[in-house]
């Protein structure tokens, strides 16, 4: 009789369960390139987060004011929004004491939003709801800690420029704090927040369970069943890629619009001539940004389908594997010996 014996022992994964862990894992860095791709063709014109970038702004010079005296910041506009921000005091170098500063599409915070959603999108074993609630909860705090960045620039200059009155250098520590935030300091907080979070849910435990058994009604799956229609639609959208690049960066009028806008913004000029070198320059990286979208929408609708369990609540992908395999009892042999001697007489015993 053949008895059912667990042939793992307990806590041990084996390497297909290794695998399925690490291809879950690995799906997350696959998806903050792609979504860093996207971000990249946004904000490519100029300004195009201006409504968020407006109202940090706004943000930035109320709280200014209200924390460190009236005065001490002036909003005014920066290629026709209201971003850009004049610190003032007396210790501050230049004719007027004055620091200009903006909020560009990449100080406004949005690409730190991306990628933390990301994070916390692209995490297993937590229902859809969960995740959603958590993605409106950190990008809020996002938006706060990147308020609170701001506002700390006018004590950062003013400390430094009270010992060094009118120098342009003691600027330099202002400029270095905004350097190690935006090259690091930013991302360290961000996967700070998605790990404890993480950890908070069950960490690599539950992410192993939900290979077995999804808590949500529906989740994301890369598409298995390939058609040819399937690869036409992936051909066209890396041709799309292409034609965008290539106005970008094959494009000999845009590119001399290019050269232009460089050339009136290191000598600060304003004239029609540069007022049309940013149009010109506008309307290919809009044109290679409308390609470009299009062609990451057609990729990933491609690659990406919406699965839901079947009515046992398990998810079509998954394969069956047991966790229990059948070992045989061995069956003791009634000749385990060697005969020895005649083999007429050996018969002869056992017929007695």
């Amino acid at each position: 009789m053949a008895t059912t014996v667990d042939a793992r022992p307990e806590g041990d994964m084996s390497w297909k369960e290794v695998g399925e862990l690490g291809l879950r894992y690995g799906r997350i860095p696959a998806a903050l390139l792609l979504v860093e791709a996207f971000y990249w063709f946004l904000t490519l014109p100029s300004d195009t987060l201006a409504p968020i970038q407006v109202t940090e702004a706004w943000i930035w010079n109320e709280l200014t004011n209200l924390i460190y005296g009236e005065g001490s910041a002036v909003i005014s506009h920066h290629n026709g929004w209201l971003t850009r921000i004049d610190l003032q005091h007396a210790s501050f170098p230049g004719p007027f004491n004055t620091v200009g500063l903006y909020v560009s599409d990449e100080c406004a915070g949005v690409h730190e939003m991306i990628f933390l959603s990301t994070l916390v999108m692209m995490t297993d074993g937590v229902p859809q709801r969960q995740k959603l609630r958590t993605v409106v909860v950190m990008c809020g705090l996002v938006y706060i800690l990147n308020i609170l960045r701001l506002v700390v620039f006018y004590p950062i200059a003013v400390n430094a420029c009270v010992d060094m009155a009118g120098q342009q250098a003691c600027l330099n520590s202002m400029w270095d704090y905004h350097e190690r935030v935006y090259e690091w300091g930013f991302l360290l907080v961000l996967v700070s927040m998605w790990l404890i979070w993480f950890i908070r849910f069950g960490g690599p435990a539950r992410t192993l369970e939900a290979t077995k058994n999804d808590p949500s009604p529906w989740r994301f799956e890369r598409r298995r069943s390939w058609a040819r229609q399937h690869w036409v639609v992936l051909g066209l959208a890396g041709l799309m890629f292409l034609l965008a690049m290539s106005n970008i960066y094959s494009n000999e009028e845009a590119l001399a619009a290019r050269d232009t806008m460089a050339m009136c913004e290191f000598a600060s000029l304003l004239s029609s001539d540069c007022s049309d070198a940013q149009n010109r320059w506008d309307d290919a990286i809009g044109y290679a940004w409308s390609l470009s979208a299009l062609g990451l929408a057609l990729m990933v609708g491609t690659t990406v389908v919406i699965a839901r369990p079947n009515e046992d609540g398990t998810w079509p992908s998954e394969a069956e594997v047991p966790d229990e395999v059948e070992v045989p009892v061995p069956v003791e042999k009634s000749h385990h010996t060697k005969q020895k001697g005649s083999w007429k007489k050996s018969r002869a015993k056992e017929e007695e």
